[in-house]
């Protein structure tokens, strides 16, 4: 496998770019999420969905969705 270029700073283009963004303030975050391509998958998210259902989570689970879609406001 190739190696990445370095510039005249001997950083590769990733390395540049991550010190950039932590110049900016900026901390990189590694997260890991549920692969919804596994086969437990939509049994489990069914499940969850059941357990919520008409509870006073939901409706407020549904009112964050509805603003952040809106977002920005009009």
């Amino acid at each position: 496998m190739p190696r990445p270029k370095q510039s005249d700073d001997g950083l590769t283009k990733f390395q540049r770019y991550r010190q950039q963004q932590a110049h900016r303030g900026m901390k990189q975050l590694r997260l890991w999420v549920p692969d919804p391509h596994r086969p437990d998958f939509a049994a489990e998210a069914k499940r969850q969905g059941l357990l919520l259902r008409a509870r006073a989570e939901e409706a407020e689970a549904m009112d964050f969705i509805a603003a952040a879609v809106e977002w920005p406001p009009a």
